[in-house]
């Protein structure tokens, strides 16, 4: 069970040395921690090195991310009730590039960078390396990698483990027949093209327990004629949930600079409401979500089951005590924090003599 459906939505920090989270990462996480939301998933970790989306990304393939993963949600434990859950991904053809304040663009083997990979040998950009295409024992190495990074994270101490299948990524190259332009039975039909991240999802299902959850990320929809789209987005949420899947977290785009996006607040709520109505799962709502009437709203009309926050949660980590008060709900801020308790101001703080 967890307090309250808000969730900490998966933000890249850019800040790991050799793929390691650090302290960094322990106050970044740790500060929600302290503030009370329901669900913290830690931002996109790779499953091999390769997987990263830049050389500053974390990932769970080695002894000491694992530590070091262990102490963050150690720490957070330590000073709240959230359950902790990490985001395991595989960045494929959008791997190996450069942070964005450093440029977001591609990092050439000479400069700390190295060979990627995905379904097809189609770079994200024309300037962009050209990605290797994934023969039978790249498929097999990447499978592994995922199911091997789900046991890191329980021996870590995660509650949760969420596949990253959006924004371009390489699960979502898969399902796109945009990116995905195979001849095998992993390319063409839209069953083969589900074929390899139902794969990987079935081999993290079975590593991680059984009594945890498993959920998904998606990018329900391309924004772009002839890409992926929600109708194969209901379809895949379907057969994910025929294999155990908890809950789709349901983001959009990523995947090829040609999207024409119109953004506004809760501008993915819709694709939220349709996939949880026709593919009867729940699903996580994400996308300039600001305000807790907001929240609220899409959780009562039944629009969502959770609300995913980001940007909304780095400018306000007290979000979920704001919103707490402005829906009528107590809060219980850790003790050396109460004096801040709205209903306290003027009153003098109590201390033990």
């Amino acid at each position: 069970m967890i307090q309250n459906r808000i969730s900490v939505a998966p933000m890249c920090q850019y800040m790991a040395v050799d793929g390691v989270p650090g302290d960094w990462h322990l106050a970044h996480l740790g500060q929600f921690a302290q503030s009370g939301p329901g669900l913290i998933i830690a931002e996109a970790t790779g499953v091999e090195p390769e997987g990263r989306i830049t050389p500053s990304c974390p990932g769970l393939y080695s002894d000491a991310s694992e530590a070091a993963f262990a102490r963050i949600v150690s720490f957070c434990r330590s000073v709240g009730a959230s359950r902790m859950g990490i985001q395991l991904a595989h960045a494929g053809r959008k791997a190996s590039t450069a942070a964005p304040w450093d440029g977001a663009g591609h990092v050439p083997h000479d400069r700390g960078g190295w060979t990627v990979s995905a379904p097809s040998a189609l770079p994200y950009l024309p300037e962009w390396a050209t990605p290797v295409a994934l023969d039978e024992k790249g498929l097999d190495r990447v499978r592994a990698a995922f199911a091997q990074a789900a046991m890191r994270a329980e021996r870590a101490g995660f509650d949760l483990v969420e596949i990253h299948a959006a924004h371009g990524y390489l699960l979502h190259q898969f399902l796109s027949p945009l990116t995905n332009q195979r001849g095998d039975s992993y390319g063409g039909s839209l069953e083969n093209r589900m074929r390899f991240p139902l794969e990987v999802f079935e081999a993290v299902r079975a590593a991680f327990p059984a009594h945890k959850p498993v959920i998904v990320r998606i990018s329900a929809t391309d924004w772009i004629e002839s890409g992926w789209d929600l109708s194969q987005s209901v379809g895949f949420a379907k057969e994910l949930k025929a294999r155990g899947c908890d809950l789709i977290h349901v983001s959009s785009g990523g995947l090829d600079q040609r999207q024409k996006i119109v953004t506004g607040p809760g501008y993915q709520v819709d694709l939220s409401a349709t996939i949880r109505a026709d593919a009867q799962i729940p699903t996580m709502a994400v996308g300039q979500i600001t305000e807790p009437m907001q929240a609220e709203s899409i959780l009562r009309t039944g629009q969502a089951d959770m609300i995913g926050l980001a940007r909304a949660m780095l400018w306000n980590p007290r979000w979920a005590w704001h919103a707490a008060l402005a829906l009528g709900e107590d809060i219980a801020p850790p003790a050396p924090y109460a004096r801040s308790h709205p209903a306290l101001r003027g009153k003098p703080f109590i201390t033990r003599t």
